[in-house]
């Protein structure tokens, strides 16, 4: 009997774990860390129910912190095996696991500096050693071929069109014949975004579990270039600083990729774009490593050295220049890390631009329940950053085709020509979303839906 239990992003977007067990195996799909809403951060402090010790393998969707974040401290938690992901994920989740852990050091150190925190000291979750012991862990396979994880666990990954080297996870139970099959969505990506490839064909599986981040709601029908040219020379025209919040791992890229391209095309003027994370300007080699994974359909450019070059474009990896930034002024683009405003360099920016109206900041793609992004989005006259409020004057606007997730017809178009499998478990969205998506599954496709809550377990097969 194989048996799954949801120990992250069920009943959240967030924190994504999916223990299987079959046979004398248990694999871990997903090590990610809970972002968000203080209560779902204080999971990441809470013991898990099962022994890290016990987990043959780990094998991970992509390299995103909700994701793999949690992989430092499961490591440290005993967990020794290996964590087998794809090529461009590991080159990715080295970043993006030490910058994890330095982030998570500088903002308690900043708390315990201020005496804004009510831990003395304030302690981050892991360090630099933990995340390193973790990377050592990595185990890289390509796509499209079978992996035996151990007995009777197997997975092979197929593209899922969300990040670069990003996948969803094809696993068979094969204790039995036929193999019981079961298909891990990741995040889905969308059909036509710059840089990446379309989200693979589903494989059939008897049981499915399916990401829901915009179950709920679809994105703006509208043309990328055609969106972001109205946003910038809108911006331009308030003669500010335009600053984007940006993954340093993927949007950094596409930005920068689609900015370059319409300037190109001279449909918006030429300007300065700071790109102020020494992150996104490491993950930029990667990509380039990666080139043949890249669609650059958008423009005349030529792959891979475009997506960040030209003479307009500043790398800023010193923490000095970061902060002679606060001298810009318009016409200019910052773009800085993290996406959802949580940590980073981009809150530095935030308390130096926010409070002029000159100024705009672009959100690009979901912003989570608790994030200053969702803050902003929600049209909050405050934002508070470092225990401090900072007034919102400047201009709030977005790019929504910057989403790296399939939109609800997106998700229900990758699903259209799936088998309908024995069960579907709807996870990696909030209440409504979840909701929402399980019912369209039911009504249009007969799918037999279930939404588990953090700590469900379900046996599959018979």
């Amino acid at each position: 009997m194989a048996r799954i239990t949801f120990y992250g992003a069920a009943g959240t977007v967030t924190g994504s774990k999916y223990l299987v067990e079959a046979g004398k195996a248990k694999v871990l799909v997903d090590c990610g860390l809970f972002q968000g809403l203080k209560k779902l951060r204080e999971l990441n402090w809470k013991k898990l129910p099962f022994d890290a010790a016990t987990v043959n393998s780990v094998v991970l969707t992509h390299a995103h912190i909700d994701h793999i974040g949690f992989l430092p401290r499961f490591v440290r938690d005993g967990f020794r095996n290996k964590v087998v992901c794809t090529p461009a994920t590991k080159e990715l989740a080295k970043l993006l696991l030490l910058d994890s852990a330095k982030n998570q050091k500088r903002d308690a150190d900043y708390l315990n500096r201020k005496k804004l925190s009510k831990h003395s000291p304030a302690l981050p979750l892991y360090n630099a050693e933990d995340a390193r012991r973790a990377i050592k862990r990595l185990k890289a396979v390509p796509r499209g071929e079978w992996r035996e994880l151990l007995d009777p666990i197997w997975v092979r990954f197929h593209d899922a069109g969300h990040l670069l080297g990003s996948n969803m996870i094809e696993m068979e139970i094969r204790d039995r014949d036929p193999p019981l099959r079961i298909l891990f969505s990741g995040d889905v990506g969308r059909y036509d975004a710059p840089l990446y490839f379309d989200p693979a064909p589903p494989p059939p599986c008897d049981y499915l579990i399916c990401e829901s981040t915009y179950g709920d709601r679809d994105h703006p029908q509208e043309d990328i270039l055609d969106i972001l040219a109205e946003r910038v020379n809108k911006a331009f025209q308030r003669g500010g600083v335009m600053l984007f919040a940006a993954f340093a791992v993927g949007r950094s890229q596409q930005l920068i990729y689609l900015l370059q391209v319409l300037m190109h095309a001279g449909r918006i003027p030429r300007f300065p774009i700071f790109l102020d994370s020494p992150m996104a300007v490491d993950a930029t080699k990667i990509f380039r490593t990666f080139s043949q994974d890249h669609d650059l359909s958008e423009g005349q450019l030529s792959p891979p050295s475009s997506v960040l070059d030209g003479p307009n474009v500043e790398l800023v990896r010193d923490h000095e220049r970061s902060k002679q930034l606060n001298r810009v002024t318009g016409p200019a683009v910052i773009i800085s890390s993290s996406g959802m405003m949580t940590g980073g360099r981009i809150l530095f920016h935030l308390k130096r631009r926010l409070p002029d109206p000159k100024n705009t900041v672009l959100l690009g793609g979901y912003m989570a329940a608790g994030t200053r992004g969702r803050d902003m989005q929600e049209g909050r006259s405050f934002v508070r950053i470092h225990g401090q409020d900072i007034p919102v004057r400047a201009a709030i606007d977005s790019v929504s085709g910057l989403s790296g997730h399939a939109g609800r017809s997106e998700l229900l178009r990758w699903l259209k020509d799936l088998p309908k499998p024995k069960q579907t478990f709807i996870t990696h969205g909030e209440p409504d979303s979840a909701a929402s998506f399980a019912a369209a599954l039911r009504d249009q496709y007969q799918f037999d839906t279930v939404i588990p809550q953090l700590g469900d377990s379900f046996e599959l097969g018979e």
